[in-house]
């Protein structure tokens, strides 16, 4: 629940609960505050996050923001909820000039869960609970390549035991980079030291693609063949990328056709090898089979899946669900089943700015989360309808039209980019935005 206080925004809920909430002067009862609906933040009102609907909550600023990263999975094991948590990610930067720009590999540790209300106590309580938020405190160690251009896009994944990212640089060309030496000094501050004094300058891509014929950001590793790639760029050309003995590739350099407008994003089949889905500034969503032709390959189109760009996709790794989200700002699940009819079997309409990032919950079928340009991250469970006879959420006229599978809304970013669910620690988001990273967990998922 959020209250509209002074001036600075955080973070807001769509569960109920108690907030005090006033402006500049006045005392009034607590507000819920969603982007579209109702009247908009006055001078010197503020959003205050209700620290009740949190499990998790950090955030972290690397300089320069990153328009986009990936979580890398690590060996400390799967189904990790017990804190404080620890998680590896890699990102790129987007800075001012194209020199300043990082490939940057981030260990955040010690991240504890959100702390109960205090209580009021004696001074050796206070004393004690100093102690306690010292120990507390989360870390980040942070280790930086340098990187010629801003970075459009990094994907990770794993070849056997090495650790990669394929980078789309803003320079038109597709890198590898090898990320094993970053993952072990992240972990070892003598070596994190060594490495940034004598290393992080040589580093280099092990492969570099440049025959594409401008920038793209479509970008995705195959989930069933280690080292298959697909990158899609700005000029609608979708190459697929093999890889061969000795740590190369091949990229084929006849372009999938299809698409009449920019490749926005790319998404493999996890459960086929040769299928993937495309989607583009044409509106289309497509999918494709790489055994046939690159000319000959669409096989499925829905030609107006969205009113406008088409910017994000991501396949369910559970069900045979696509989900989308577009400049009109809608969010539509696709049953791949019924896909050559041309309609979703559901469509969301809370986002009132172009959705940045979408992603499948990896171990709840029907759960996901989303991102818009509206500063909004929102959480949805296909699952879910509204108890008519209940009270709660629909007492209050501004939140008795929100879709019944909406779980939460998550606010107080500038600019959001890109989101991730954390694939071993269930529950726990990762967002990229202007104003730097955020991890968190809410009470909802």
């Amino acid at each position: 629940m959020a209250a509209r206080k002074g001036r600075r925004r955080t973070c807001e809920t769509t569960e109920p609960m108690e907030a005090d909430s006033h402006d500049a002067g006045s005392e009034g009862p607590a507000q819920v505050y969603l982007p579209g609906r109702g009247p908009p933040l006055r001078e010197g009102e503020e959003l205050v996050m209700d620290e009740e609907a949190y499990v998790l909550y950090h955030r972290a600023q690397t300089g320069a923001p990153c328009l986009s990263f990936d979580i890398v999975r690590d060996h400390l094991g799967d189904n990790r909820t017990e804190f404080p948590l620890t998680l590896y990610l890699c990102a790129g930067t987007q800075a001012e000039s194209a020199q300043s720009n990082r490939l940057m590999m981030l260990r955040m540790h010690n991240l504890h869960g959100t702390k109960p209300p205090p209580s009021e106590g004696s001074d050796e309580e206070e004393e004690e609970d100093e102690e306690d938020e010292e120990e507390r405190k989360p870390q980040l160690e942070l280790a930086m390549v340098p990187h010629y251009g801003g970075i459009n896009r990094v994907r990770v994944s794993w070849l056997g035991e090495e650790p990669v990212a394929g980078v789309w640089s803003e320079k038109g060309q597709v890198e590898v980079f090898a990320l094993r030496r970053l993952l072990q000094v992240v972990d070892d501050p003598q070596a994190l030291a060594i490495f940034l004094r004598d290393e992080q300058a040589r580093m280099k891509p092990i492969f570099t693609f440049a025959g594409h014929m401008g920038e793209g950001f479509a970008l995705d590793w195959s989930p069933r063949v280690p080292g298959r790639l697909l990158t899609g760029d700005c000029q609608k050309n979708i190459h697929l990328w093999t890889p061969t003995d000795g740590g190369s590739w091949h990229v084929d350099q006849r372009p999938f056709v299809g698409h009449t407008r920019s490749v926005e994003d790319l998404q493999w089949s996890p459960t086929e090898d040769t299928v993937f889905a495309s989607c583009s500034a044409d509106a289309s969503i497509r999918i494709w089979d790489t055994r046939a032709a690159p000319s000959k390959a669409c096989m499925l189109t829905t030609a107006a899946a969205h009113d406008g760009d088409a910017n994000v996709i991501h396949w369910s790794r559970r069900e045979p669900f696509l989900l989308s989200g577009g400049d009109d700002g809608a969010l539509k699940v696709w049953d791949l089943r019924q896909f050559k009819s041309g309609s979703p079997v559901a469509t969301f309409k809370q986002h009132v700015a172009p959705v940045t990032s979408v992603e499948w919950h990896p171990q709840d079928s029907g759960v996901f989360a989303a991102s818009g340009a509206d500063n909004q991250v929102t959480q949805w469970d296909l699952a879910v309808e509204r108890d008519p006879e209940s009270g709660g959420a629909e007492t209050d006229p501004g939140l008795a039209d929100l879709p019944q599978q909406l779980l939460f809304v998550h606010q107080g970013e500038t600019d959001l980019k890109e989101l991730h669910w954390h694939p071993q620690c269930p529950g726990v988001l990762v967002s990229t935005a202007l104003s730097g990273f955020t991890v968190f967990r809410t009470i909802s998922v």
